[in-house]
């Protein structure tokens, strides 16, 4: 843990450090400014409240041991922290001591301070450098330093760090050979530095590569290198060439989560190869790339898939659904916005619902969906928990009776944008026994079926938003107001030139001018953050 033996000295850290409390407190810069704050990716157990000052008399903290001590720090923010850190000498030993992890702020002047801010967090084990636009950021010498400096680092997130070029990453990589969690966004290195990373990083478990301008059309495969014996997650995102990758796709056995997302070119091949030799993969995420009902055949052959997202791909219809359903029976959750195109529709859901029994989750945005595939899904899918659906003309009031009729095991609801009234509504106070929370944004609705499911459901948690669109956090959905424009199947060109084409332009449309909002999040997210505390 990077911790001394237990001690109830105040007196100041050993000397093996090479440098004394009083002097690091006047050398080091301000901690405001390096370590601004922990953002989402952290754990939250080091976001959680507290006060960490001390003051005058008797210290109360003298006869506890430094593991205590250190244990107390993580509860506390990181303000807090910082300042419980300026008690005492012994307050800051065990602070830096203790602390496992590091954001700083990776502009090109903190290069000075990083000796002292190192001699301070020795047993850093999870860093992230960050720099913004404007500002120059750390580069190769900050990189190989901080390398030789943190040895045990197990993850590593960089974004903006322009200024790192293959030959620092490749460095860092063969010093810091346990790491176990790399993401990178908005650098300029390539495919160097990613294959020298998988080439001495033995224990890589996830990789996480954003707008990485390194990777053009004319970069050299990335292949699989050492870590593919224990690579588990794979998330490239707004790439150039994403294809380059697929020696690393193909070659990861172990590979069980792979998320393609806003990456340019046909998808179709290297999903059918992924599908052919990667068994293991249990979550696939597809978002706004080419893909196409060849490619979700592909992907079927990885039996064991329990999640999948197919978002914004106009391409895949209810043929490929179908092939997923009839081959990917433990399929538990599963999330479709087919983007108001209605190439997915009451027949793949029909298949869906056929084979997969197992599905507990199941979100619906744009899609075509009616009582004829509802009814049956409620019939067969016993453990469905999670239901959400949005953007569609055809759930009515007989949809909604349907779901209330038929989903027993139903615990969360949301619906957004449906010509669905209070009939409708009201038949949920008589259904879905084990229904605990309910979201709704609907026109057709009036605030009187409120107090009327709250007369009959006292227990439900009911959410109404008829006037202002707003985030769906409990149930995991968001929807902006942009429209998306109408399609039919026959506008999809069925040339591979004009796919591409139209898909570049859909891809440059929404991604450049940033025009549409629509995300969801798992509902897992809120249950899993509870146990994320360390």
């Amino acid at each position: 843990m990077g911790q001394v033996p237990s001690s109830a000295s105040t007196s100041p850290e050993p000397s093996h450090r090479g440098i004394s409390s009083s002097q690091r407190l006047d050398s080091l810069p301000s901690l405001e400014e390096l370590i601004p704050s922990f953002d989402e990716d952290e754990e939250e157990g080091e976001e959680g409240g507290g006060g960490g000052g001390g003051g005058g008399g008797y210290d109360y903290t003298g006869d506890l041991p430094d593991e205590c001590l250190a244990h107390v720090f993580h509860f506390l923010g990181t303000g807090d922290r910082k300042r419980c850190s300026a008690v005492c000498r012994r307050w800051l030993r065990v602070d830096g001591e203790s602390r496992h992890r590091l954001s700083l702020n990776a502009r090109a002047e903190l290069l000075p301070s990083l000796p002292s801010v190192f001699a301070r967090f020795d047993a850093v084990a999870k860093l992230a450098l960050r720099c913004d636009r404007k500002s120059i950021s750390l580069g190769d010498e900050a990189l190989v330093l901080i390398s030789f400096k943190c040895r045990s680092l197990t993850r590593l997130k960089l974004r903006g760090c322009r200024e790192l070029t293959d030959l620092g990453v490749a460095a860092f990589a063969e010093n810091c050979t346990r790491l176990r969690k790399l993401s990178c966004g908005s650098c300029s290195f390539g495919a160097r530095a990613i294959n020298a990373v998988l080439d001495h990083c033995v224990n890589l478990e996830e990789l996480s590569i954003k707008r990485l301008r390194g990777i053009h059309d004319g970069a050299e495969p990335i292949g699989p290198g050492a870590a593919a014996k224990s690579l588990r997650s794979i998330c490239l995102k707004e790439l150039i060439n994403g294809q380059c990758f697929a020696p690393l796709l193909v070659g990861a056995r172990k590979l069980s989560t792979l998320k393609l997302i806003r990456c340019l070119g046909d998808w179709d091949n290297v999903l059918q190869t992924i599908g052919g030799s990667n068994p293991g993969l249990l979550e696939v995420h597809l978002e706004r790339i080419q893909v196409s009902d060849c490619g979700l055949s592909g992907i079927a052959n990885c039996k064991g898939i329990e999640t999948l997202h197919v978002v914004k791909v106009p391409e895949c219809s209810n043929l490929g659904l179908s092939s997923i359903a009839e081959n990917c029976r433990q399929l538990r959750k599963l999330h479709i916005d087919g983007w108001r195109i209605n190439r997915i529709g009451d027949e793949g859901l029909v298949e869906v619902a056929k084979q997969c029994l197992q599905l507990q989750e199941l979100v619906l945005i744009g899609v075509g969906v009616t009582h004829s595939s509802l009814g049956l899904i409620g019939s067969n899918c016993r453990k469905l928990e999670r239901l959400a659906f949005c953007g569609s003309n055809t759930v009515r009031d007989a949809e909604i009776a349907c779901i209330a009729a038929k989903c027993e095991a139903l615990k969360k609801l949301c619906i957004k944008n449906f010509p669905v009234s209070d009939v409708g509504i009201e038949s949920l106070s008589q259904g879905c026994p084990n229904l605990v929370k309910i979201k709704v944004k609907c026109r057709g609705m009036s605030g009187q079926v409120v107090e009327l499911l709250k007369e009959r459901r006292g227990s439900l948690v009911f959410n109404l938003d008829a006037c202002e669109i707003e985030a769906v956090d409990d149930i995991g959905v968001q929807e902006s107001a942009v429209e998306f424009p109408p399609a039919n199947a026959s506008d999809v060109p069925s040339g591979s030139n004009e796919r591409s084409m139209l898909y570049r332009a859909k891809l440059g449309l929404f991604a450049g001018r940033n025009l549409v909002a629509c995300t969801f999040r798992r509902w897992s997210n809120g249950e899993n953050s509870s146990n994320g505390k360390s």
